[in-house]
């Protein structure tokens, strides 16, 4: 196990294993560890001692940080400003160990999965000025700066970021923050007519009130494979009714929210349905819980993360009906699916119809008795040759986590 102090220790330890053909495990917090295919190597890098924050500046909106700085850390120091990221991290804790834990910038970078503001404010990596690392001869290499600029020329950030570590040992960090909203209300809208809920998602997509959240949340499967906890985890004064529900996030000062919420109400002829409103406080904690995934809380089955084309939901809410425990982010197209234990070939059935909507499904959390006969990540022919180019130009004899994502690569 290697924990090298700083950047300059990092490069030479790589550089080391490079001469030797030795791959490298790199690890921070170990939060998301169990993401991609179990890894055999020879050393890990463990990059945690490489943690704190460089540079912040509140008024330039950027902040500079080491790759093992925790996003605690980091939401904390920003929260004192009230600024925040605005691309919403999702903490995986609860899905594996049942508590919070959100683990290092550094590998939530390098898996680059973004909450339920992704569909307005873009992705993890649309929110990265630059970075530092060690490719995978040793060399320090950088890429990009604190200005917000276009520039000829490749964006080396945009590549690293969702390589899952297979490219760039990271060293630091520096990131675009965005100031936070006064006040906050979400809009439920209790439904579980997919067709209807497929039809309010396109509207919010279409939509000129800022919505920066929309979701839809069915009920469980009545199957005693799956934890029954929706009514327990979305326990909240405000909602009048139990059952499937699509809600949507209105967020500014309080004035502007009105005046948003009384127009969408009629774009969307809402006052013909039953809705309930949850006032800022539990707005927050309602948009927490959906970034927690704590629907899924400490699950022991097969759990899908799949994108579709926003204009596929309605047929794959269909597909899936009440056969799996799932629900809906992005305005339709980010779909959460959790499989049963021993239930393999349903997942290569969805996939197969994910891919036939040209989508794509990653495999985040496999049951004990997964056997590896289907791949924990969607990719085509043609993309796996470009990845296994990049690959060679980043890390040419593959040291860094061989085998994390593709087995190719």
């Amino acid at each position: 196990m290697f924990r090298p102090g700083n950047e300059k220790n990092v490069s030479e330890i790589v550089r080391d294993n490079y001469k030797k053909n030795l791959p490298l495990e790199i690890i921070g917090s170990n939060s998301k560890k169990f993401i991609g295919y179990n890894l055999q190597t020879a050393k890990t890098l463990d990059i945690s001692n490489l943690s704190g924050i460089v540079e912040y500046l509140p008024e330039e909106l950027y902040i500079k940080v080491k790759a093992g700085t925790l996003l605690s850390l980091i939401e904390e120091t920003l929260d004192k400003k009230n600024q925040q990221l605005a691309f919403e991290p999702i903490d995986f804790g609860f899905i594996q160990g049942g508590k919070s834990d959100k683990g290092t910038i550094g590998g939530y970078v390098s898996c680059n999965f973004a909450g339920s503001r992704r569909f307005k404010s873009g992705s993890v990596r649309d929110h990265i000025l630059g970075f530092r690392g060690i490719n995978g001869k040793g060399d320090i290499i950088k890429s990009g700066g604190v200005v917000v600029k276009n520039v000829t020329g490749y964006d080396l950030s945009k590549v690293i970021t969702g390589s899952f570590g297979t490219l760039v040992a990271l060293t630091e960090i520096t990131l675009k923050v965005s100031p936070k909203k006064n006040s906050q209300s979400t809009v439920a809208i209790h439904t579980e007519d997919i067709k209807q809920v497929s039809n309010f998602f396109d509207k919010i997509l279409s939509s000129s009130n800022e919505i920066s959240g929309s979701i839809y949340i069915p009920d469980e499967p009545k199957n005693k494979k799956f934890q029954i906890n929706k009514n327990k985890i979305f326990q909240f004064n405000d909602l009048k009714y139990q059952g499937s529900f699509l809600a949507f996030r209105l967020e500014g000062d309080k004035k502007s929210i009105e005046e948003r919420k009384k127009d969408l109400f009629k774009e969307l002829q809402l006052n013909k349905q039953k809705t309930s409103i949850l006032d800022v406080y539990q707005s927050v904690l309602f948009w927490q819980k959906v970034n927690n995934l704590e629907l899924f809380n400490n699950t022991k089955n097969n759990l899908l993360r799949i994108v579709v084309p926003f204009s596929n939901n309605e047929k794959l809410m269909k597909y899936i009906k009440n056969k799996y425990k799932y629900y809906v982010d992005w305005s339709g197209s980010l779909f959460w699916i959790e499989v049963a234990d021993k239930d393999e070939m349903k997942i290569k059935e969805i996939k197969k119809f994910v891919l036939e909507m040209n989508g794509y499904l990653t495999v985040i959390k496999r049951s004990e008795n997964f056997s590896f006969n289907e791949s924990l990540f969607t990719i085509n022919k043609n993309r796996l040759l470009i990845s296994k180019k990049i690959k060679e130009s980043f890390d040419p004899k593959r040291i860094f986590n061989p085998g994390k994502m593709y087995r190719e690569i």
